[in-house]
């Protein structure tokens, strides 16, 4: 049960608190105040998308937050044990919507997804609004009602499951076949495709390695300049540095007898000669090696091009050609166990398919019965709601096969999707004479507001949600259709605890809890306010909702008449 909400910076909304009881409350208040905005809160609360568009103006940020009552028994208990997240009675829901688009959502204060949002109040409430209305014009939507009706949801999901696996593997044979179909010539590129990477006799790194000497060979003649100059300046050369170092050591020597802590430095520059000596000896072991060699030259370009040609068609690197080369030897094994695996495949297809088609059939037997049942008590619940001529009849029908249609998703000539092989129409003829058609088609938004309330009415008898929303449940009705209305409301909400906005006094007479939304300028600001209403404070907004905003002493008895009866 929802039991209460708050609402900050949201919208209109500067600050709002709402205690919800049992039984039914209605929400009333003028056009525009703000009813329809909390609406949107809860849907927020309960797993709809945030936008920061939604945040008060001159706000950084907009909280919302909702407590239910939970039982130890249902799903969002449980899914609370197992996340732990601190699982109570009581399931507090908190989510900041902030303009630097880091939304957050707690849940009995610790940090979660929107997926785990979305699982713990999955059951919690059910909000039938504009989308509701719209969405059961939808076949889709409509057949997901005879499966939720009928308790057949456990079956339908089966079906889900084994239909996301059979698809996969429809692919895997396809893609197996075609394998086969042009093996001989995929054999043929692949062996090719080894024998070029094999004889090439390809190291990692080599590509780099041969650069670098193709570098060195086009530079010789300037490297064997270079060094040779530096040989002669280091060693070889009259005045070279050995020996300018060699007199300047002579000199620290004298002087170190007259001031011995030179002698250290006599020292190091000793060492340095015998180390610029053996430098000028490697460079002359260098001298020897350096590559003159234009042939050489040669081997080492045409070697990278064969390289660079083997880079370019199998990934750009010598590693992806190495890699390359062991894909084609995992796919040349494969094709030899090719047949193997078409026949792994079809036999996994067809146990599959057995267990799909049975219960797709199983299912839509059930389905045709129970589409009967749901029809005579939609017709039974429109009649409570002065809809008594009307009448309401579910057409299941198939989808027959075609040409093009895989037989592993085809049972008795007709197509099987991830909901089985039906599709649903709902068909109503509201006047008497008149052909049943399909309610997309004829419905008034009247009549589908009334369509809608029978249906929430019979899944109420079957679902575990605790709390039911109605918005524009009054939508294009008044009179005595609206008084049957608050009737039905009134009559559900002994099992459930209902919140309803209207603007119609017919069903808020009925209301156990009725609370009056209001807007309001202040200090430049528009501010939206709720208020619980007393039976005086009652009989006042049934009567503004009764004349508008001109309250006459007759207007105040009519409320006061209303609410008696």
């Amino acid at each position: 049960m929802l039991k209460e909400l708050s609402i900050r910076n949201f919208t209109i909304i500067e600050n709002l608190h709402i205690c919800f009881s049992d039984g039914l409350t209605i929400l009333s208040g003028e056009t525009g105040a703000g009813k329809s905005i909390i609406i949107n809160a809860v849907n927020l609360l309960l797993g709809s998308r945030a936008s920061t568009k939604l945040i008060r103006t001159d706000a950084e940020a907009a909280e919302l937050e909702v407590l239910f009552k939970i039982t130890p028994e249902s799903r969002a208990f449980k899914i609370l044990d197992e996340q732990g997240c601190k699982a109570s009675e009581e399931l507090l829901i908190r989510r900041i919507i902030s303009r630097g688009d880091q939304h957050r959502i707690y849940i009995n204060g610790h940090l979660a997804t929107i997926q785990m949002l979305n699982q713990v109040t999955e059951n919690l409430a059910s909000i039938s609004g504009q989308h509701a209305h719209q969405g059961l014009l939808k076949e889709d939507f409509q057949l997901m009602i005879i499966d939720q009706f009928g308790s057949l949801m456990p079956v339908r999901t089966q079906i889900y499951k084994l239909f996301n696996e059979i698809v996969p593997l429809i692919q895997k044979l396809r893609k197996l076949n075609n394998i086969k179909d042009r093996q001989a010539e995929h054999i043929n590129l692949l062996e090719f495709q080894k024998k070029e990477i094999l004889e090439a006799s390809i190291t990692a790194g080599e590509d780099a390695f041969l650069e670098q000497e193709r570098l060195k060979l086009k530079n010789g003649e300037e490297l064997y300049r270079a060094v040779y100059s530096s040989i002669e300046e280091l060693y070889s050369a009259n005045g070279a540095i050995v020996e300018r170092l060699v007199e300047v050591k002579k000199n620290l020597d004298r002087a170190s007898e007259i001031d011995p802590d030179l002698s250290s430095k006599a020292k190091d520059l000793n060492e340095a000669c015998f180390r610029i000596e053996d430098i000028a000896e490697e460079l002359r072991a260098y001298l020897k090696i350096i590559p003159l060699d234009d042939k050489r030259l040669e081997e080492v370009e045409s070697r990278l091009d064969i390289l660079t040609r083997l880079k370019r068609k199998y990934g750009g690197t010598l590693e992806a050609v190495i890699s390359h080369l062991e894909t084609i030897d995992h796919e040349l094994s494969g094709i030899e166990n090719i047949s193997d695996q078409i026949n792994d495949t079809e036999t996994r297809l067809s146990e599959l398919h057995n267990n799909l088609s049975k219960l797709a059939l199983d299912l839509s037997s059930k389905r045709s019965q129970i589409a009967k049942l749901l029809s005579k008590k939609v017709e039974k619940e429109l009649a409570s709601l002065q809809m008594s001529k009307t009448k309401f009849k579910i057409s299941l029908q198939t989808i027959p096969a075609s040409d093009k249609s895989d037989s592993h998703l085809v049972v008795e000539g007709n197509n099987l999707s991830e909901t089985g092989i039906d599709n649903a129409t709902f068909l109503i003829a509201p006047n008497v004479g008149e052909d049943l058609k399909p309610m997309a088609s004829i419905a008034s938004g009247g009549e589908l507001s009334r369509v809608v309330l029978a249906l929430k009415a019979i899944l109420a008898e079957k679902g575990s949600v605790e709390t039911l929303v109605f918005d524009e449940v009054d939508a294009g009705i008044g009179g005595s259709v609206a008084e049957a209305v608050g009737r039905k409301l009134s009559k559900l909400a002994r099992y459930h605890q209902i919140i309803c906005i209207t603007h119609l006094p017919q069903i808020a007479k009925f209301g156990d809890n009725h609370f009056r939304i209001t807007k309001n300028v202040s200090r430049g600001r528009t501010i939206t306010s709720i208020n619980p209403l007393n039976e005086k404070d009652r009989i006042k907004e049934i009567a503004r909702m009764l004349g508008g905003m001109e309250i006459t002493k007759t207007t105040l008895d009519h409320a006061r008449e209303m609410l008696k009866t």
